[in-house]
């Protein structure tokens, strides 16, 4: 275990060591946005004796995902600017993502050179995990569009705006650089933990809990005082359950119009978010998920995701907990700080529990191969109910009923609460890094006092039936099963068409779908009037079998509109109720499960 924790340590230093280097520096050119296209400059100072620079682009970011940011580069060259001629410098591509710069001349008592490579990127893509450069404004996630030289990510940088349209402005949250529209970063990773926003949008700002926030919008749909007041409800609660903010400011990004997200998607970072919605009433869910992610994932972190290789997958089996137990967070927050009722908090974990039965796959994928899995979720085949479950679904139920479980073996004197402040306590400010499922064993086994072997192995390593009734009984609580008709579309989605088009990807045979006209290719363009959902089961929730659709679909560049009736399939539908006559242990438990509260 000692030449294993070597390894480690030695690969941490290779990335984040501070090497003795000048500071890299970019500049982006926002020049005719409607092009879709960032021309980006970016500087590299060499040390004497460097006869090559090797840059590369990630493969990833932001989704678990390999997308191959590289194939949207395009007139890669380079020159030496150390020089007044500002000689042209070879450049030659060494695979899909990485490039070297040749520095003709280079020696010990040579002079420095400074590489500036240049490129243009194209992006329009919508949404908190893309970039987007248009006419109307322009999102950036950096990782997407910055190149970086793999020896020297430590090393500060600084990235500058420039070309600007008029009445455009610049939002990140970085510390600014001396020229206008300029920010500073201590590494590249620092820099594309930070997105951008650039142009005419609205922002506010307000103090909560010992720390400044500032939001960034831009769209309609949204009211500041309804948005400022759940934004202060959400950050107070979780400031105060984390015992202080590990920031002194934090910014929300937001996006509302027609984004591709069922209900929003949202995208974490150290210290801001970026969230697209319908509206800033439909925002409320997403921010207290990604506002929790500041303390689980971003600080509290699984050692299968550090140090960040940006090269390829990075398998993890702890997403469970980083994305499903932050959802389950989510969820508490809505409800111990008065936005949703006790009865929406019952619904919502129902509706969790239901969605996980309907999916065949429970049956043989585990919560924590689903997290290894997390990378296939590109392909339409996987997300098939029959192919896998959400790491999110089962990881936000079993956050739950391991609070339960805590609960119920202390007497209500401990929680889930206190295992991850505890995480946060032992990890986070020590600059630790968990060990997946395990580590979070051994926390809640030390919060608890008692052990969570038979717990982890079923329900989070294995795919036992989770015996709800077990554990919901400790808070004096039961689940009610009815066998219901629920609706069926008849056709399956993806979102990774040209222009990150919805498209169809499967028609059910014999279905309603099929019957209406629908073909496998066709790009949909709106549900019921409104984008299309990025996750149906969830949009499907609201809606009951024989309900009349309206598709707008388009086909060889021609807008079709087609109808159909939802089909009917057979599922549980679960409802979560309180027990009459519930012992006095059960209601205290019940009530510091809903209010967040130990005796």
């Amino acid at each position: 275990m000692k030449s294993a924790r070597r390894i480690v340590l030695a690969v941490t230093l290779l990335f984040f060591a501070r090497p003795a280097a000048a500071t890299i520096g970019y500049h982006i050119s926002l020049k005719n946005p409607e092009q879709h296209l960032f021309h980006v400059s970016m500087e590299i100072p060499a040390q004497p004796a460097d006869q090559e620079i090797i840059v590369a682009l990630p493969a990833w970011n932001a989704l678990y995902q390999v997308r191959d940011f590289s194939y949207r580069v395009r007139d890669v060259r380079a020159r030496n600017s150390a020089t007044a001629a500002a000689a042209p410098l070879p450049v030659r591509i060494l695979d899909k993502q990485t490039w070297k710069i040749s520095l003709p001349g280079a020696g010990a008592d040579s002079p420095a050179q400074t590489a500036t490579l240049e490129y243009s990127i194209e992006w329009d893509d919508p949404g908190p995990f893309n970039s987007q450069l248009n006419a109307h404004h322009a999102f950036v996630n950096f990782a997407e569009v910055l190149m970086y030289v793999p020896t020297r990510r430590a090393e500060e940088t600084r990235v500058e705006f420039d070309d600007l349209p008029d009445s455009w402005r610049v939002a990140a949250e970085l510390p600014a650089g001396s020229p206008p529209n300029s920010f500073v970063a201590a590494s590249y990773d620092k820099l594309v933990d930070a997105p951008a926003e650039v142009g005419k949008f609205s922002e506010f700002g307000f103090d909560e809990a010992g720390a400044h926030f500032r939001v960034v919008v831009d769209g309609k749909e949204w009211r500041r005082e309804s948005l400022e007041s759940t934004l202060r409800d959400i950050t107070k609660y979780e400031v105060h359950l984390m015992g202080g903010a590990p920031f002194n400011q934090y910014t929300f990004f937001f996006h509302f119009g027609p984004y591709f997200e069922v209900g929003g998607g949202g995208m974490e970072h150290s210290n801001c978010t970026a969230i697209s919605s319908s509206s800033g009433e439909a925002a409320a869910s997403v921010a207290a998920h990604e506002f929790f992610h500041a303390w689980n994932v971003k600080r509290i972190r699984p050692r299968t995701l550090e140090p960040v290789d940006y090269t390829k997958e990075m398998y993890s089996r702890a997403l469970w907990f980083a994305e499903g137990v932050t959802s389950t967070y989510g969820s508490y927050a809505l409800e111990r700080s008065g936005l949703w009722t006790k009865d929406q908090f019952y619904t919502d974990l129902a509706g969790q529990i239901g969605e996980l039965d309907s999916r065949p796959a429970h049956r043989w994928q585990s919560v924590e191969e689903s997290s290894l899995d997390a990378w296939l979720e590109g392909y339409d085949e996987y997300r098939l109910p029959e192919r896998s479950i959400s790491y999110y679904n089962k990881g936000q139920i079993v956050g739950d009923i391991l609070d339960l479980a805590i609960r119920d073996a202390t007497d209500n004197h401990k929680s889930l609460d206190d295992v991850l402040r505890r995480m946060y306590d032992v990890y986070a400010k020590q600059g630790r890094l968990y060990a997946d499922s395990q580590g979070v064993q051994a926390v809640a086994e030390e919060v608890a006092g008692v052990k969570f072997d038979d717990f982890f192995r079923r329900y989070v390593a294995g795919t036992d039936e989770i015996p709800y009734d077990k554990f919901l009984d400790a808070a004096g609580l039961r689940l009610i099963v009815e066998r219901r008709a629920a609706p069926e579309m008849g056709f399956y989605i993806s979102g990774r068409g040209p222009g990150a088009q919805v498209l169809v990807s499967q028609v059910v045979p014999g279905s309603a779908a099929e019957a209406a006209g629908l073909q496998a290719g066709d790009a949909l363009v709106t549900l019921n009037g409104q984008a299309p959902p990025r996750y149906l089961p969830a949009w499907l929730r609201q809606h009951e079998p024989g309900d009349t659709v309206t598709l707008r679909i388009q086909r060889d560049n021609q807008d079709l509109d087609l109808k159909l009736t939802l089909g009917s399939i057979d599922l549980n539908k679960f409802t979560l109720v309180e027990t009459p006559g519930a012992s006095e242990k059960q209601k205290r438990i019940r009530d510091g499960w809903l209010k967040g509260k130990t005796d």
